[in-house]
C-alpha cells in the first residue's frame, strides 16, 4: 500500500492579514475631479497611500513657450479655476519685474481689491463644499449665494465669471464702471453679515467637529519638509504669509489690517477654522482697499505698451500668495516675444503630497475627511 500525506490548508486567518489594493478615482466625488488615490488597506485601516496624479495634465508650461507676453495670462488663468484673478497676477508680476516697470498707484490698489474679492470667492467654496462631503448639505447653498453677491461684481468690473481676463502686463484691462466701488461696498457688506452662519451651522455643529477634531494631523515638520503652504500650512502653526513677510501690490500698506489666522492643532478643523476665518479677514482687506480708492484721485490703470512686447535677455522669480497657498512663476527670456521658459510653482501640487504621511493608519472613514481639508483644486495639481 502506498503511503500518502495529507496536507490541510486553512485560509481565514492568513485572508484575515491580506493586504487589499483599493483605488479612489480617478473619478470619485470625494477627489475633486480626477485625482487618483491609491490606497492600501488592511481591514478598515489605511496602511499606505499614494496621490496618483496627471490624468488632467494639459501642457500649459509648454504651451507658454508659443505664446506671447499678453496670450499666457488667459493660459495662467485656469489652472487653478477658482482663483483666476489670482493666477493672471502672478505672471504679469513676473514679467513687469523682468521688465523693470512701475504700475500706476490706482492699479496697485484695485489689483489688491480684486485679488481679496478673489480670495473670498475661493474660500466660499470650500466653506461650502467641505461639510458637503461630510454629509452636511445645507452649508454649500449658503455658500453659493454668497458667491453670487460677489461674482456679480466681478463680472462686471472684468466681463467673466470665472477667467476674468482683467489684468495686463502694466496695470488692468481698464477702468472701474461708474459706481461700480458703491455696489462692491454693499456685496462685501452683505457677505460679512451673512457669515456667521457657516459658525452655526458648521463649527457649530457636534458631527461636523467630532468628524474632523484629532483627524488628520498635519506636523510643522511635515509641512516644512513637503513645501505645504496657505492655510493648510498655518493650520499646523506655521506663521508665514507672503503678504506680511513679503509684501506685494499694496499690501504693505495694508499691514493694521491684515491678520495671518493659525492654529496649533494641525487637525482638519484647524485648517477649517483657517479658512474661514481668513475669508472674515479678506473682506476687511477688501473694505480697506475701497477705502483707499475712493481718497485716490482718478489716473491711469496700465501702462502704455509698444506693440510687440519683448522681455529682456535674463531670467526672475516671482511669487504670490495665493488662496490656496504659494504660487510661484519662474520666467526665462532670451528676449523673444515669448517665454523661453515659465515654470509654475502650484500650491495644490505640494499639498497634496501630504497624503502619503497623513492616511496611514487612518480609518477609511477618516479618508473623505483629511482629503477635503487638503482644499486643493486638480487643475492645480495637473498644471
Amino acid at each position: 500500500m502506498t503511503p500518502t500525506t495529507e496536507t490541510m490548508v486553512g485560509i481565514g486567518g492568513a485572508a484575515e492579514s491580506t493586504d487589499m489594493v483599493l483605488n479612489i478615482g480617478p473619478q470619485h466625488p470625494s477627489t475633486h475631479g480626477v485625482l487618483r488615490l491609491k490606497i492600501v488597506l488592511d481591514g478598515e485601516r489605511i496602511i499606505r497611500a499614494e496621490p496618483v496624479i496627471g490624468y488632467m495634465h494639459r501642457g500649459a508650461e509648454k504651451l507658454f513657450e508659443a505664446r506671447d507676453y499678453r496670450q499666457i495670462i488667459m493660459l495662467a488663468n485656469r489652472h487653478d479655476w477658482l482663483s483666476a484673478f489670482s493666477n493672471e497676477l502672478g505672471v504679469v508680476l513676473a514679467v513687469e519685474r523682468m521688465l523693470g516697470m512701475e504700475v500706476p498707484e490706482r492699479a496697485v490698489w484695485l489689483r489688491t481689491l480684486l485679488a481679496e474679492l478673489n480670495r473670498v470667492l475661493n474660500h466660499l467654496m470650500f466653506l461650502g463644499s467641505y461639510p458637503l462631503e461630510l454629509g452636511g448639505i445645507t452649508p454649500i447653498f449658503y455658500a453659493f449665494r454668497e458667491r453670487e453677491e460677489l461674482q456679480h461684481v466681478m463680472e462686471e468690473v472684468s466681463g467673466g465669471r470665472m477667467h476674468y481676463m482683467f489684468n495686463r502686463v502694466g496695470g488692468l484691462k481698464e477702468d472701474l464702471p461708474a459706481g461700480w466701488t458703491t455696489r462692491a461696498r454693499a456685496a462685501v457688506a452683505d457677505v460679512r453679515s451673512r457669515m456667521d452662519r457657516f459658525d452655526g451651522l458648521v463649527l457649530g455643529n457636534e458631527i461636523f467637529r467630532g468628524r474632523t477634531r484629532g483627524v488628520g494631523v498635519l506636523s510643522p515638520e511635515a509641512v516644512h519638509a513637503y513645501g505645504v503652504s496657505g492655510p493648510i500650512a498655518r493650520g499646523s502653526g506655521v506663521d508665514f504669509d507672503l503678504r506680511r513677510d513679503e509684501p506685494y501690490l499694496a499690501y504693505g500698506e495694508l499691514g493694521d489690517v491684515l491678520k495671518v489666522v493659525t492654529r496649533a492643532e494641525g487637525d482638519c478643523l484647524a485648517r477649517f477654522e483657517c479658512l474661514l476665518e481668513q475669508t472674515h479677514n479678506a473682506l476687511d482687506l477688501a473694505d480697506a482697499c475701497l477705502d483707499r480708492l475712493a481718497e485716490l484721485p482718478p489716473g491711469p490703470v496700465n501702462q502704455r505698451l509698444p506693440k510687440v512686447l519683448k522681455a529682456p535677455e535674463g531670467h526672475t522669480y516671482a511669487w504670490t500668495e495665493n488662496p490656496l497657498g504659494i504660487n510661484g512663476y519662474y520666467l526665462v527670456s532670451k528676449g523673444e516675444k515669448t517665454p523661453y521658459r515659465l515654470k509654475l510653482r502650484s500650491a495644490s501640487y505640494n499639498n497634496i503630497q501630504t497624503l502619503t504621511e497623513l492616511l496611514p493608519g487612518t480609518l477609511v472613514a477618516d479618508m473623505v475627511a483629511i482629503l477635503g481639508s487638503m482644499f486643493f483644486v486638480v487643475g492645480d495639481i495637473d498644471k
